[in-house]
């Protein structure tokens, strides 16, 4: 197996790269660089780099983390198994893109990056919008792609250049923002890319939530797949830092599976696996509940 290279991070919004507190020593070893671990919706495993808190302004970072080459390689080949959570997963995105409806200066164009398989390109199509595009990492994700916007869909990381200047009236990132190891420069693009007015919108998690708070390093959002992790203050800090004017934003309820409900619970590994074991034996998992999880959207305009 070859050595996985570690680079330190720096704070996104002071830019310091020591002026942190370590709140969790790190516990992975490197099985742990593998498509499974980085492939999304996995089983929760609690596995994590270090992670501190910037002592100036709060926000909470992973550090060091594996080299941008590596994290792009796990990406690409990473696998896409959560088809049967598309359905709840439609309905939670397009109730905060229904947000942005008085919003947006129109719907012409809309970009999600982080797609998947395009089921939110789909929903955006239904809600209205005349056009959209998703760029997305795994191979197999889109692969798997309705035939109604896999042309639509670049098989690629977030970089500048795919897109022209102001195309777009959205931009998108769901649960994807706190993936990315150069925070900045993906906001910077994004306002490019954005027509004048246009409107960025983040949903992930919120490291100041009550769940986050309670469940301390056993929280599923504790996980090697996120270098950065926000509260609203630290996210908005960062999106007005680039320009954008925050115009919308709150807690999320998230639509979900009782089994995926489940899958996120901290139970003892051998309970979680026999509570598991009963929905594929014809308990009905596949119920949805709208909860609130511990997430977070904001949305952020384009100056005009």
């Amino acid at each position: 197996m070859t050595p996985v290279e570690m680079v330190p991070t720096d704070c996104a919004i002071c830019h310091s790269p020591g002026n942190a507190r370590e709140i969790y020593p790190p516990n992975f070893d490197a099985g742990a660089f593998n498509a499974g671990v980085f492939s999304a919706r996995r089983l929760p495993d609690r596995i994590h780099y270090r992670i501190v808190r910037c002592t100036a302004c709060g926000l909470v970072r992973s550090d060091p983390v594996a080299d941008p080459e590596t994290l792009a390689s796990l990406y690409a080949r990473s696998t896409f198994e959560y088809g049967c959570e598309v359905a709840g997963l439609r309905q939670t995105y397009g109730r905060y893109l229904s947000k942005l409806d008085a919003l947006v200066p129109a719907r012409d164009a809309l970009l999600e990056i982080g797609c998947g398989n395009g089921f939110f390109l789909e929903e955006a199509l239904d809600r209205g919008y005349r056009s959209v595009r998703g760029v997305e990492p795994s191979h197999e994700a889109v692969s798997r792609a309705a035939d109604r916007v896999r042309p639509h869909i670049v098989c690629s990381t977030m970089r500048p250049g795919i897109f022209d200047p102001e195309t777009f009236d959205t931009v998108c990132l769901f649960q994807v923002f706190d993936h990315i190891s150069d925070p900045n420069a993906l906001l910077d693009e994004c306002l490019r890319i954005l027509k004048p007015s246009g409107v960025l919108l983040i949903l992930n998690h919120n490291v100041a939530s009550v769940s986050a708070q309670l469940l301390g390093e056993r929280s599923p959002i504790i996980d090697i797949e996120h270098t950065y992790l926000y509260s609203r203050p630290t996210l908005a800090r960062l999106l007005e830092a680039h320009g954008f004017g925050i115009v919308a934003g709150g807690p999320v309820a998230n639509t979900y599976s009782l089994k995926y409900l489940v899958r996120l619970v901290p139970l003892p590994s051998p309970i979680k696996h026999v509570l598991l074991g009963l929905f594929e034996r014809g308990v009905p998992g596949s119920i949805r509940l709208t909860v609130p999880l511990g997430n977070l959207f904001l949305a952020g305009r384009k100056p005009r």
